[in-house]
Parts: C-alpha cells; structure tokens; sequence
C-alpha cells in the first residue's frame, strides 16, 4: 500500500488526491495518514507495483462535495482523508452518489461534516475573551487593548470559526488561542494572521471586566427557571471552564429553591382586588361589593368608586382607562367631556344603548393636584393589574360578543403589556378573557389634539373602531 502522509491541511489533501486520480490509484491502493497522529509502520508499495485503478486524465468535483469535503477535512478522525478519496474516487464514475445518503460512505461524510458544525456552533458561544493593556502597534508609546481567549475546540476549527469573530469584533485588536495553532484580528488591516497553538497559560487568567459580568449574570439568573439537566445539555461540562459566570453556578444551584419561594412570597403580596370579587358574577352583586375594595392604595384619595353602566345583556362592552375627576364626583362612568364625545360619536353611529355597557380597566380616579385641580394620573401597570379582577367579573357577567378597548391603559388590561395602540387599532383579537377584541384611541385623545385637522383626523379613528366594534358584535354570529 502507498503511504501519503497529509498535515492537517485541505488544500495539500487535494493536490495529493488529484494528482493520484490523474495517476490511476484506486481507493484500496492508498492510504492518506494525518501527520499529527501517530501511526505503526507500515509496509510500501513494491516498486514495481503500478496503479490498479482508472485513471481520470480530468477529475471534476462536485461543489457539493467540496463544501462537505473542506469542513470534514477538519475533524480528528484520522481516516477522514481516506474516506475523501473513497468518495472523490467514486464521485468520478456516479455523479450522482452523495444523494444516495444510505451509501455507509455518504453516510460517514455527514457525520463528520455535523460534528464540525456542532462544534463550531459551540465555540462561537463559548469563547470568552479577557483584555489585556499593551503596547499600540501603531505607536509603541500608546497603550492599546488587546483581547485575548483560549478555547480547546474537539476539532482543528479554527479557521473555519475565525471569520466569524473577525465580522463580530471587526474594531477590535483579539486574538483566539487553541492548542493546535491561534489566530490574531489586526482592525487596521481586518487582517487575520494564523500562528503556533499555545497553552492554557498563554492566556490571560482575567480581567476586571469578569467581576462586573458575574454581577450582571447573578442578577439575571432567574431560579424558577433552573434547569441542570438542560444546561449540561445545552452546554456540557468541559466547555464551563471557559466561562467565568460558571464559578457562580454552585451557589445560584444550592439557593435556587429559596430564591424561588422568596418570588413567590412577593408575587403574593402585589395588590390585587381578588379577595373582594364576590363569587357570583351579576352585575348587581359586583356594584353592591364594588365599594369595599381595597385592592390598592387608590381608593384612599378617590370620592368614590366608578361601577359599569349599561345593560347586562349588552353585545358591545366599551372599556375606558378610568374615571375622570368627573366621574369620580358623580359616580358614573363617561360623563365627562371624554364621555359626551364617546357619546357623540355613538349617535352618529346609531348604536343603541341598550347595545352597549361602559366601563373603566380601573375603578378609583388618580390624579395629581395642582391647586384647586386635580389632573388626571396614568394608572401604573399594578394597579391596572390589581383592578383586573373586577373587568373580568363584568366580562363574565355581561358575556359581550365584542369588547372596545379605549385607549392604552385599557388595551394593556386586556390585550397585554407590549400592545401598540397606535400601530393595532381596529384589528381584531382573540384573548383568554374574551373571542374578540379590539382597541381604539380614547376620546380624551381627540380632546387633547392640537388642532382642528388632529382632532377630525383622531376621531375619524375613533367612530370608524366603533362602527366596526359593533357591526361585528351585532352582525351574524360566525361558526366556529
């Protein structure tokens, strides 16, 4: 047998392979060994013993397989190179071979090709790079910073996963050390220069950047979510001494569980109107328990309460933000200037009252004071959740068949917190709490416009979002 001895390079495979193509050597004839793995002696061929197979004066070479041929070529089996020339031999003869994925050589080319790949996945998300003050090799007498990883990769990756970091850490000076050889980034030139492998002791052993990224990881790390199994998974052990959040882990693991009934606890203890929601959901019930909630602190500075109004049998709901100053003195939802416009629209529409029930995400005006006025106040996003109970009860009781959320606050209620209410107006969805929902601006929007073409332009969305609420809530029922 004809012994080739091939560093670990494709390029120098490939000269070898065509030349014995051209040549005439069969596959059975020669054997490709890895100078970087040892190998028993091994008798030569007789020097009167020629080549037994067919020679091809003009070797082509499916680019199928090269792209396949170049990224196998860099795992450490040390038969890879025989089971390339296997293949490129055979390719000679049937064009169509690598499609025939059964083929145990067809089927050894992927595996390797896949293990490649997987491990230069791996190292693109687990190389950590530390820095290191030096000499600017622009002008020596500058300090410049120069970041510097070492990575044990299963397989000779390197220059395949060079470009890479070259393309993500394009303005900096970094350099990725391996055991097999390493690969300096100049940002000047965007040049990478390949070098010598170099030990773990090469490498910096960390950087004051290290402190401040295990900070940031431990206040990130969110134990309900702990899963060791999926982490050794995901990650294995032997890629953990790479990165410097690991040190962390044991402690995060061993107080995970308290952590979690801590977020339990405090979960618990958010204000929420749940315990003064009767059981029986009829809208007389809910108005006559609706005083005595102290779901959160906002019943404190409010007149009163704001209960819903309109029929329990109403196809459409409309739900506001919250009472207004307005609301709050009367007790009644939309009587306010933001309401005489909601009912001015409704009339141009024709929509019957006896169609729709009004209500507000929250039941307590907030407001500010400013002198003897009292301005009105966002309601947070707790106390929007807090109030929720009571919206799903009226939703349970009046059972509409479409639900008008009136601005962002009452969107968010229901529709979620990343809801955009000027990009999602008038589209209609489907929620746990209800088939179909829609949201629209609130009327106090079109109260606050700056000018006249604003405020036409502004309520033109509002009366169309309601023309559309309520010929969907009164058109034919859809089979579902």
């Amino acid at each position: 047998m004809k012994i080739l001895s091939i560093p670990p390079d494709f390029d120098g495979w490939r000269t070898e392979a065509r030349q014995a193509l051209i040549a005439g050597w069969s596959p059975a004839q020669l054997d490709f060994q890895d100078t970087t793995v040892p190998h028993p002696l091994a008798l030569l061929l007789a020097p009167d013993e020629s080549p037994d197979g067919r020679p091809f004066s003009r070797p082509h070479v499916p680019k199928a397989f090269l792209d396949a041929a170049q990224t196998a070529s860099v795992h450490r089996d040390s038969q890879r190179w025989n089971l390339l020339y296997r293949l490129l031999y055979r390719l000679q003869t049937d064009r169509n071979l690598l499609s025939v994925e059964v083929d145990s050589d067809v089927a050894a080319l992927h595996r390797l090709s896949a293990q490649v790949a997987r491990d230069l996945h791996k190292m693109h998300a687990f190389v950590r790079f530390r820095k290191v003050d030096e000499p600017d090799p622009a002008d020596p007498a500058q300090t410049a910073e120069h970041y510097i990883a070492w990575y044990r990769p299963d397989h000779r990756i390197l220059h395949l996963a060079a470009p890479f970091f070259a393309e993500r850490f394009a303005p900096m000076r970094w350099t990725i050390l391996t055991p097999d050889e390493s690969v300096t980034h100049d940002p000047a030139t965007h040049q990478l220069t390949f070098g010598p492998g170099l030990p773990r002791e090469a490498a910096p052993r960390e950087d004051e950047l290290e402190s401040l990224w295990r900070s940031y990881y431990g206040s990130i790390f969110n134990p309900a979510r702990l899963n060791p199994w999926a982490m050794r998974s995901d990650m294995p052990v032997r890629y953990w001494q790479n990165l410097p959040e690991m040190a962390l882990l044991p402690h995060l693991i061993q107080t995970a569980e308290a952590r979690v009934a801590s977020m339990v606890t405090r979960q618990a203890e958010k204000p929420t109107a749940a315990p003064f929601v009767p059981a029986e959901h009829k809208l007389p019930v809910l108005s006559a328990a609706l005083p005595s909630c102290k779901g959160c602190d906002l019943f404190l500075h409010a007149t009163q309460v704001v209960p819903g109004a309109g029929s329990g049998h109403a196809r459409l709901m409309l739900v506001g933000e919250q009472p207004g100053d307005k609301e709050d003195l009367e007790g009644a939802p939309f009587v306010g200037p933001a309401g005489h416009l909601l009912h001015k629209a409704l009339e141009e529409l024709r929509i019957k009252s006896a169609d729709v029930y009004l209500t507000n995400a929250v039941k307590h005006f907030k407001y500010v004071k400013r002198g003897s006025f009292r301005l009105h106040q966002n309601p947070r996003t707790s106390e929007i959740n807090a109030c929720r109970p009571w919206l799903l009860a009226e939703i349970d009781a009046v059972k509409p068949r479409v639900i008008l959320c009136l601005g962002a606050s009452a969107s968010k209620s229901l529709l979620g917190g990343t809801f955009a209410l000027m990009r999602e107006r008038g589209q209609i969805k489907s929620t746990p709490y209800a088939e179909r929902v829609l949201a629209t601006i609130h009327p106090s929007a079109v109260l606050r416009a700056r000018d006249q073409q604003g405020r036409e332009q502004l309520y033109n969305f509002l009366r169309d979002d309601l023309a559309l609420a309520y010929s969907t809530a009164t058109g034919p029922e859809k089979s579902r």
